[in-house]
C-alpha cells in the first residue's frame, strides 16, 4: 500500500515567490563574494602551479607491462582492441622468436583523441599486458599525430615510479629482474 506523505500548506509569503528568489540570489552573491575576496580558501587548485593528486587506482594514461628481458608482455591476441569501444587500439602481430610465446606484437598504437578512458580493453587482457595506473592525466601535444601513444611510448616507463607493484617490479631496472630473468631461463649478469 502506498504511503501519502502530507506536504504543509505554503503561507503568503511562500507563495509570492519573489522572497525564495531574492533569498536564492543572496546565496549567490554570497559565494561570489567569498570568491573575490576570500579565495584562499576555496576548495580550488591553482593550476598548474599545483597538481591535483591522482590515485593509483585512477584510469590515466595507459602503458603496456614488460617481461624480465624487456619485451612487451603482449601476445597480441586483440581481445583489447576487440573490448575497446571506442576502437582506438590498433594492434599488429608478428611470429615470435621465443618458442614459449605463439605471437608477439610488432606494433601497438592507442589513439588518446578517441579513447574514453574506460579500462575494457585492461580488463580483457589475459595476460595483463595493458594498464593505466601511470598517473599521467594531463595530454598536450601540438599535433593529433602525437597523441596516439605507439609501442615505444607505452613501453617507455621506469619500475622506480611503480614501487609497490610486484609485476612492474620485474621489468629491466625493477627490483626483482634478477630473480625473474632467472625464472625465465635467461642468463643473470652481475
Amino acid at each position: 500500500m502506498a504511503r501519502v506523505i502530507k506536504q504543509r500548506p505554503m503561507n503568503w509569503v511562500e507563495r509570492l515567490y519573489i522572497f525564495e528568489a531574492i533569498r536564492g540570489l543572496w546565496t549567490t552573491l554570497k559565494h561570489a563574494a567569498r570568491g573575490l575576496f576570500r579565495y584562499e580558501e576555496l576548495p580550488t587548485i591553482s593550476y598548474p602551479e599545483g597538481q591535483p593528486e591522482v590515485r593509483r587506482t585512477y584510469r590515466a594514461k595507459h602503458r603496456l607491462m614488460l617481461r624480465a628481458d624487456g619485451t612487451p608482455r603482449c601476445v597480441a591476441c586483440g581481445m583489447c582492441a576487440a573490448a575497446c569501444p571506442a576502437h582506438c587500439i590498433y594492434i599488429e602481430a608478428t611470429a615470435s622468436d621465443d618458442p614459449r610465446i605463439e605471437k608477439k606484437v610488432k606494433r601497438f598504437d592507442i589513439d588518446h583523441l578517441t579513447c574514453v578512458f574506460c579500462g575494457l580493453c585492461v580488463e580483457a587482457c589475459p595476460v595483463d599486458a595493458l594498464r593505466m595506473d601511470t598517473k599521467e592525466i594531463i595530454f598536450e601535444h601540438r599535433t593529433r599525430d602525437e597523441f596516439v601513444a605507439t609501442l615505444e611510448t607505452l613501453t617507455s616507463w621506469n619500475p622506480k615510479d611503480y614501487p609497490d607493484d610486484a609485476q612492474s617490479q620485474v621489468a629491466p631496472g625493477g627490483t626483482k629482474n634478477a630473480e625473474a630473468r632467472k625464472v625465465w631461463g635467461m642468463e643473470v649478469k652481475n
